[in-house]
């Protein structure tokens, strides 16, 4: 039932060149783009990766966030320096990660789209 609705006939498949062809003898497309078309879909590829890396910024303003108060915590109490230094290292890496996602979405959003 289902490979009987996508089969199509040989009278239809013989047809095919003439349905596709305008009155002066050139191939018509069936589906096409303008080129306004296409430059509005780049340019809403470039506005949407823009928007990805904006997180990036956040993730350089979290990572100068932790480090200042690594400062400020060492400061206050020297004897925790080795355990301030694990929890900024974290804090880092966390706020590294996100940037690199941020920025990895707006690769793809150029790129694979």
């Amino acid at each position: 039932m289902y490979c009987q609705r996508l089969s199509t006939s040989a009278v239809r498949i013989s047809m095919l060149p003439v349905l596709l062809r305008s009155n002066n003898g050139v191939l018509v497309r069936s589906l096409q783009t303008s080129s306004v078309h296409r430059d509005i879909d780049s340019a809403a590829k470039y506005v949407g990766a823009g928007a990805a890396t904006v997180g990036v910024a956040g993730s350089g303003a979290g990572i100068g966030n932790v480090f200042g108060s690594l400062v400020i915590g060492y400061a206050r109490n020297p004897s925790a320096k080795n355990q301030l230094f694990s929890y900024a290292i974290l804090g880092f890496a966390l706020s590294e990660a996100m940037g690199l996602f941020c920025l990895c979405m707006g690769f793809c959003i150029l790129f694979a789209f």
